[in-house]
């Protein structure tokens, strides 16, 4: 398959992945990652091993992407989490103080 990483055109194949990164050890992954074989590595050490580019000259999207096609499974970063609502000021002072939020004045009446 031919893809662009770093402005450079490159012809890979999943053989040829499976083969480049066969005894490399990975690295501790901090950001998105890609499934090779039996082992998770980060992105970047899968550009770098595969393109033999330094890691600055691309982006861990990009690698991504071509794994991607190549049939290789992939994750976002390990810390992502979801995005929730911001919590209210009377939230935060009622979480900082150990209770939890006063219930609206309706739900007092009888």
């Amino acid at each position: 398959m031919r893809c662009v990483i770093a402005r450079y055109p490159f012809e890979l194949t999943k053989s040829g992945v499976l083969a480049s990164m066969e005894g490399v050890k990975p690295e501790p992954i901090t950001g998105e990652s890609v499934t090779i074989g039996r082992r998770r590595y980060p992105a970047k050490q899968v550009g770098a091993v595969v393109t033999r580019q330094d890691r600055r000259d691309f982006t861990s999207g990009e690698v991504v992407r071509a794994m991607a096609r190549l049939g290789f499974t992939c994750h976002a970063h390990p810390d992502a989490a979801p995005v929730s609502e911001p919590a209210t000021p009377l939230q935060t002072a009622s979480a900082l103080l150990g209770g939890v939020a006063a219930a609206p004045a309706d739900a007092h009446k009888e």
